[in-house]
């Protein structure tokens, strides 16, 4: 009888919580002001590629007299064909509305000499909104070139459970000079947990000569192995800058 009621106080006493630990739940880190980039994805008509592209060259005068573009390419490998992405940057989400909803909209040259023509070419947007992440900022290549775009599906958690390793295994590419880095973006509206790492190449060869050696570098293996513990989904985009991109 007494064990069992000695069984029963400690059943029936307070119990110690072991210590919780919680980190962050926000989609950050982002920059420290509130500049974004808008990534700008377009699909077309394979017949219209070339149409499309050649109207763009006439007109992206009209559209950039409105906000800054930072980059304009067409996609070589690694994705659908016929598709183009480009970047644009804005101080907040007020500039945004100001640009788009206003400036934009009451273009009559930009609408009837671009926007209205060629808008049936596209059968396919995708919109983006990222950020920089803190640890890094938009670079200019030294000369022209060729791109990579580098996406990454990471587990949900964000910047708090993976940003550091993440960090670390574009560094190691970077300290080691096996690639040339643009800039890495966070995504804050799309699939949420997805980073963006683009890449200045001098040519396609270039890229495939440094891939291989940073693979066989055991500093960049050991931090990107850390990174991929993190690591959902990776696709890797070839991009071809066009004559009127300002990153080339």
């Amino acid at each position: 009888m007494l064990a069992l009621r000695s069984g029963l106080a400690r059943a029936l006493s307070p119990r110690t919580l072991a210590p919780q630990v919680c980190s962050s739940f926000a989609t950050g880190p982002r920059q420290y002001d509130r500049t974004f980039y808008e990534f700008r994805t377009y699909c077309l008509k394979p017949s219209k590629m070339n149409e499309f592209l050649e109207e763009v060259k006439k007109n992206i005068h009209l559209r950039t007299a409105h906000s800054e573009l930072i980059g304009f390419w067409t996609v070589e490998f690694g994705g659908r064909m016929n598709k183009v992405f480009h970047i644009w940057k804005y101080d907040n989400f007020a500039h945004r509305s100001q640009v788009r909803g206003e400036a934009v909209a009451k273009d009559k040259e930009w609408q009837e000499k671009f926007l209205i023509p060629n808008l049936a070419h596209i059968y396919k947007q995708e919109i983006e909104i990222t950020y920089l992440v803190p640890w890094c900022k938009l670079e200019k290549p030294p000369k022209e070139g060729v791109y990579e775009l580098v996406i990454f599906q990471m587990k949900p958690g964000g910047p708090a459970l993976w940003g550091d390793a993440f960090k670390r295994a574009v560094n190691a590419h970077v300290d080691l000079g096996y690639s040339k880095l643009v800039g890495v973006f966070h995504t804050e509206y799309g699939a949420l947990n997805r980073v963006h790492v683009l890449w200045w190449h001098e040519s396609a060869d270039s890229r495939a000569a440094g891939r291989h050696q940073s693979h066989e570098d055991p500093r960049v293996v050991a931090a990107v192995r850390e990174s991929v513990n993190y690591l959902v989904s990776q696709q890797n985009m070839f991009l071809i800058p066009t004559s009127y991109s300002p990153l080339k």
